[in-house]
Parts: structure tokens; C-alpha cells; sequence
């Protein structure tokens, strides 16, 4: 599973060969949770409050990115990094 950005101790990673939606996956301190790239909506699973606001406005900085290097993974080809929250 491609790792695909880091920041805040917060880890996102997409999988290869992966189901629809196209979503991500986001892990932090043993907590997990799947978002939807489109609709930028957690799919499943629960995280701190304060580091689910800064992975949801991560994501829709970088939903065009995101939806590229899911489509990348699920056609298992090696996607690029994505530049982490700043």
C-alpha cells in the first residue's frame, strides 16, 4: 500500500487494486478511517476531531491529486507522493 503523504503524525496511503469509491485511507495513533476523494466525506471508521479537520482540508486541496494517484494504484502503478499539509 503506497504511502502518499504524511503530516501531523497523520499517515495517508491508498491500496493497490482497491474497490470503488475512489477513497483514501487515513492513520493515526492506531485510529483508521476510508474517504471518499469526491465527496471528501469519512467512509468508515473515526478519528480525533482535530486531525479529521486537517485530513478533510487536506484532501480537498488536493482531490485532482488524490483522484489521479487512486486511479494510478487501482491500475497497480506506482503513485507519486502528494505534497503533506503545511
Amino acid at each position: 500500500m503506497p504511502l502518499l503523504s504524511e503530516f501531523n503524525g497523520i499517515k495517508i496511503y491508498v491500496y493497490w487494486n482497491d474497490h470503488m469509491p475512489p477513497h483514501f485511507h487515513a492513520e493515526y495513533n492506531g485510529a483508521d478511517i476510508l474517504v471518499d476523494i469526491n465527496s471528501v466525506s469519512v467512509l468508515k471508521g473515526v478519528f480525533p476531531a482535530n486531525k479529521l479537520k486537517l485530513i478533510l482540508a487536506w484532501a480537498e486541496i488536493h482531490k485532482d491529486e488524490l483522484l489521479d494517484r487512486w486511479e494510478k494504484a487501482k491500475n497497480n502503478k506506482m503513485p507519486e507522493k502528494i505534497k503533506p499539509l503545511e
